[in-house]
């Protein structure tokens, strides 16, 4: 992609830390740098974090076929704090102008903003591992208010790259080794079905442990 060539070595430096994660184990329920949340508050019984790229295919599937439950279920019933924490995959220049896209879609403090880019980049995968990640971007872009030189200003923000590399350090910190990776509580949850997720929290929501 060629959005971002002058920034092209700052997201190279996200793209080597992310491929440098240690396999430790891990995860955090308290807040980190950049935390996207929806949902109950930060005193919540439950706190789900998952971390995701926007051009993790995995996370996509996630995102299509589990999330609006999950999130009808959960979310919007504020029963759970949900955290999204980004975390850049191949082809890292895109998954990371994806990201910035989606924060300066919300720089007005719209999360739910940030989150509907999100799902439109992700929809958009087939076209982004065919080449198309600079077109994906800017529509995305634009579907969010933003003119060509807006999305163009966004991509190559210094600053917001290297908050994106500071992301991508919580997460190697943290243990994370792939996407996507969903914690409850601080522990790590290896079934992401609607099922297997709710048998980590419902238990947690009732007063008792998982």
């Amino acid at each position: 992609m060629r959005v971002v060539n002058r920034r092209f070595a700052l997201i190279s430096v996200v793209g080597a830390a992310a491929l440098a994660l240690a396999a430790c184990g891990g995860g955090d329920a308290g807040t980190a740098e950049g935390d996207m949340t929806l949902g109950a508050g930060e005193d919540a019984a439950v706190t789900v974090v998952e971390y995701a790229s926007v051009t993790c295919s995995h996370c996509a599937a996630w995102n299509q076929a589990v999330w609006p439950e999950f999130k009808a279920k959960y979310v919007d019933t504020n029963q759970v704090r949900y955290v999204f924490r980004e975390l850049p995959t191949p082809p890292i220049d895109v998954a990371t102008a994806g990201f910035l896209v989606a924060r300066c879609a919300a720089a007005d403090g719209d999360v739910e903003r940030y989150f509907t880019v999100v799902d439109a980049i992700m929809r958009a995968q087939d076209e982004i591992f065919a080449g198309q990640g600079r077109a994906v971007l800017l529509r995305t872009a634009q579907a969010a208010g933003m003119n060509e030189a807006a999305f163009n200003a966004c991509v190559t923000d210094e600053d917001a790259v290297l908050a994106m590399e500071g992301r991508v350090r919580q997460a190697q910190q943290m243990g994370v080794t792939g996407t996507p990776a969903f914690f409850v509580n601080g522990e790590r949850v290896s079934d992401s079905t609607l099922a297997g997720l709710s048998a980590a929290i419902d238990p947690l929501l009732a007063g008792g442990e998982s």
